[in-house]
């Protein structure tokens, strides 16, 4: 029997060509066990660990410090949530047909499975234990799952990439942290933001906005009060020319922190210092007691420990009017100044690589450290000298040359004074941040949307105008000129070969009958309206360049690259400049001359299906 995820799968590979082209199998990482989420048990006497790619949970004992059994789970582990009786442990598996694996945590096994949508993440149970949330991601929403039954009660739309949730001791109001922006890339705003679910009437109710720039937000917590909730993220200035990376100058990293009870952003603090970043904040959690919020550094391989009623009572000192720093004397300083905190904040080195999920218990940090394949823990009482070590979770293995390319993508220690890694504009396994950024690569004042890289190495030349003759080119002269350092050629190319291997989702547009036999009629339509002539199959781009009319002010007349249009559902905004937030915003309000595909005289019907067949890609 073929399940409907095999089905969409072989679907979009005969049906839109795309079998043919896919170079090699993602490299199976199964040899590595790579933790990335965690939660204890209420005694603090258990750690549950996702090993994402082994498939399994790791039953860890404290006391111990030892893994004392292992449960297999079907497919990769994207979240774990806790029954609060503490017996069940739901998983949810980060696959394109997604399922959310039950747990039984005294026999030791998955006992049950529930239905998702498209890569299910972040489940967050809620205080009564009748309730489970799941954060769609592909789908933008959130499914409510009565427990008893297991069934989904309601789906909530929701913005773009849900990636992380909490929710309020109460259980009425859900916080919903997505990944990147929506909508288009030119304006004068652009960031991703946190959703705020109303749990009782089962709707989004509002959307916090955060600060311009707000990509990647990764986690998010709940204060043991409830009166606040803290999101990690990066804070990119991407209106500046990309000239240099001192104090901050393109990307920053960041804590957002929300009043729950006015569902409003009180303010956002930098987690990096003057003179040295905090890359990639994650994992987010507050110590029993709400004396410290913690925060794994993943790009720098750090937790900041943070005194939260000092950070609240500076806030409340800066909303107020008071000089609190040299940068700071408002409320609207707090985002921009790199001292803010200095005196409220320590950070601690880990001896793992890339920390993702954290957990506390009492003041010990438990952090999984994605690369190493280790549980890194840290002392965070002031009066203890931390002394952080790494727990082995299983036997050690040598890395291959695409292992330590991932691992260097994301790796901090490559940039000059560690402001960012490669996947702070790449967040989401290399794909882009949606965001524009002037780069250096082809003068100032022209700002080019993030592209993704996903078969960057088969379809050259690279960027939006293709001046980088290839992506070896191109990732050499990002680690130059966007990290600003000199690493050994080796780093360089084992990026190439992380990069190599990537190979393309499943698009979530391909669910419904419905929809594949639109996207059918939307397949002759691309081939009437002379689309295939640039992106025939089945890469979906011939690699060259052409004029189609998009190219403004000093950039008219300008020849654009070609993309590739496999996986395109997944990089929206669309353009060199990220105008067109929506692929019929493409087809029609920014082609009206009929450079780009003769679609001018398609009726709605068939602008529809054409786009439906290209987001199928």
């Amino acid at each position: 029997m073929i399940s409907t995820g095999r089905i969409v799968m072989l679907f979009a590979g005969v049906f839109c060509g795309i079998a043919s082209f896919v170079p090699r199998a993602q490299a199976a990482q199964t040899d590595y066990l790579s933790p990335s989420a965690l939660v204890a048990d209420g005694p603090g006497q258990t750690l549950y660990i996702a090993e994402e790619t082994a498939n399994l949970i790791a039953v860890f004992d404290v006391a111990s410090g030892a893994v004392k059994k292992t449960i297999s789970l079907p497919d990769r582990p994207s979240g774990l949530a806790l029954a609060p009786d503490g017996g069940t442990l739901y998983v949810t598996i980060g696959a394109p047909n997604g399922i959310i694996s039950v747990v039984n945590l005294r026999e030791g096994k998955a006992v049950a499975e529930m239905n998702a949508e498209h890569t299910p993440n972040a489940p967050v149970v809620s205080p009564d234990g009748k309730t489970l949330y799941v954060c769609n991601r592909f789908t933008n929403n959130v499914a409510v799952y009565d427990l008893p039954s297991k069934e989904i009660t309601a789906t909530i739309e929701v913005p773009r990439e849900p990636f992380a949730a909490a929710i309020t001791p109460d259980g009425k109001t859900l916080f919903v942290a997505h990944l990147i922006p929506g909508g288009a890339a030119d304006g004068d705003y652009v960031a991703a933001g946190v959703s705020v679910i109303d749990t009782t009437a089962k709707k989004l109710e509002k959307a916090i906005q955060l600060p311009n720039g707000s990509v990647g937000l990764r986690d998010i917590c709940l204060s043991p009060d409830g009166k606040f909730a803290y999101v990690t993220h990066v804070l990119a200035r991407y209106q500046l020319p990309t000239t240099q990376l001192e104090r901050g100058w393109m990307n920053t990293n960041a804590l957002s922190i929300i009043d729950t009870a006015q569902k409003k952003l009180a303010n956002t603090v930098l987690l990096d210092d003057v003179d040295l970043g905090g890359a990639n904040p994650w994992g987010v959690r507050c110590t029993a007691d709400g004396k410290y919020v913690c925060v794994a550094h993943a790009g720098t391989h750090q937790i900041s420990v943070i005194d939260r009623e000092k950070l609240h009572e500076k806030l409340a000192r800066a909303a107020a009017g008071e000089k609190v720093s040299d940068a700071t004397s408002s409320y609207d300083d707090v985002p921009n100044d790199l001292s803010f905190l200095v005196g409220l904040r320590r950070r601690i080195n880990l001896t793992g690589n890339g920390p993702r999920g954290l957990a506390l218990i009492g003041t010990n940090a438990y952090a999984a450290e994605y690369f190493t394949d280790t549980l890194g823990l840290v002392d965070i009482d002031p009066d203890v000298r931390p002394a952080a070590k790494s727990l082995a979770l299983g036997p050690e293995k040598q890395l291959t040359e695409m292992r330590k390319g991932q691992m260097f993508f994301n790796d901090a220690n490559l940039c000059f004074q560690k402001w960012q890694s490669c996947s702070s504009c790449h967040p989401g396994e290399a794909r882009p941040d949606g965001l524009n950024w002037d780069l250096l690569n082809d003068g100032l004042g022209n700002p080019k949307n993030t592209k993704s890289m996903l078969l960057a190495h088969q379809t050259p030349p690279c960027m939006a105008t293709g001046v980088r003759e290839t992506a070896e080119v191109a990732v050499r002269a990002g680690i130059r000129h966007i990290q600003f350092a000199v690493r050994p050629e080796a780093d360089a190319a084992a990026i190439d070969e992380y990069l190599k291997l990537l190979k393309p989702t499943p698009s979530p547009y391909l669910k419904e009958d419905r929809l594949r036999a639109a996207a059918k009629r939307g397949q002759e339509i691309f081939e009437n309206a002379n689309c295939a002539s640039c992106h025939p199959a089945p890469l979906y781009t011939d690699m060259k360049e052409y004029n189609i009319g998009t190219g403004r002010d000093r950039e008219k007349d300008t020849l654009f690259d070609t993309p590739t249009l496999i996986e395109v559902w997944r990089t929206a905004p669309y353009l060199h400049d990220g105008r067109a937030a929506t692929m019929k915003d493409l087809l029609t309000r920014h082609n009206s001359d009929d450079k780009h595909g003769q679609t001018s005289g398609l009726t709605d019907a068939q602008i529809n299906d054409l786009a439906l067949f290209v987001l199928s890609l």
